[in-house]
């Protein structure tokens, strides 16, 4: 049976090499959610070191995507930029950031159904963090609270001053915390700002390295409640010790 072949978006998660020359990349895309694709001869020295500097974390691709009943995995052609980065490659706080991204959508987001919205939510914030002039040190905390929406526990309710945030129930309450679990007051006024902040105003949070910490922990502590599975990104270490 003869390949099909495709047009898809895709955001680089993760890759593995395969081989002398060829590497398995790990994309989410806006066909098929997550997808693994079989990139061949992407790592000879033959002339195709463009092609690899293209599958970096957080990259936005545009490509003719190739199936078959025949081939385990996909694989692909005519790969191009679907976002030009000015910044992403070359600011270290900002590549930091892209791969703490990937490496949670890798980690939270299952091979399955293809979902729109939190992959246009994903493209977007590729491009929200290149063209980002300040406030790029909250930018995974406005992230990781935003994306919750997309994977299904977002807040349950509207937030009202004093309140904590109870982690198990998902609800900010004025009273103890019914799952014994809670965000502080601090932290839950900070994540109810990070629901509504456009991503814009990110540098008028005006947060010192002491409450970015404590917000990151919190919101890993309410990640690990729905999806115990955050534990398992390593680069959450290296954003506490960077932001």
């Amino acid at each position: 049976m003869a390949m099909k072949s495709y047009k898809a978006r895709g955001i680089v998660l993760n890759t593995v090499k395969y081989g002398d020359s060829s590497l398995v990349a790990h994309l989410l895309t806006d066909r098929f959610g997550r997808q693994s694709y079989m990139i061949q001869g992407v790592r000879s020295s033959r002339g195709h070191g463009s092609k690899m500097a293209l599958f970096q974390p957080m990259f936005a691709l545009e490509f003719e995507g190739l199936e078959s009943p025949k081939m385990e995995m996909h694989r692909m052609r005519e790969i191009r930029n679907g976002i030009l980065l000015s910044s992403i490659p070359y600011d270290v706080r900002k590549s930091t950031i892209a791969l703490f991204m990937a490496e949670v959508l890798y980690r939270l987001v299952g091979e399955s159904e293809p979902n729109a919205e939190l992959f246009d939510f994903v493209w977007g914030s590729v491009g929200a963090l290149d063209t980002l002039e300040r406030g790029t040190a909250n930018f995974h905390l406005w992230f990781l609270a935003n994306i919750s929406s997309y994977l299904g526990f977002s807040p349950g309710n509207a937030y009202r001053p004093g309140d904590l945030f109870d982690l198990g129930e998902g609800l900010f309450t004025s009273g103890p915390s019914v799952s014994g679990r809670a965000m502080s007051p601090e932290c839950a006024e900070l994540l109810a700002e990070l629901l509504r902040c456009d991503v814009g105003a990110l540098g008028e949070l005006g947060l010192n390295r002491r409450r970015r910490v404590e917000m990151l922990n919190s919101l890993v502590e309410y990640y690990t409640v729905h999806l115990d599975s955050i534990r398992r990104v390593q680069s959450i270490k290296i954003l506490q010790e960077v932001f």
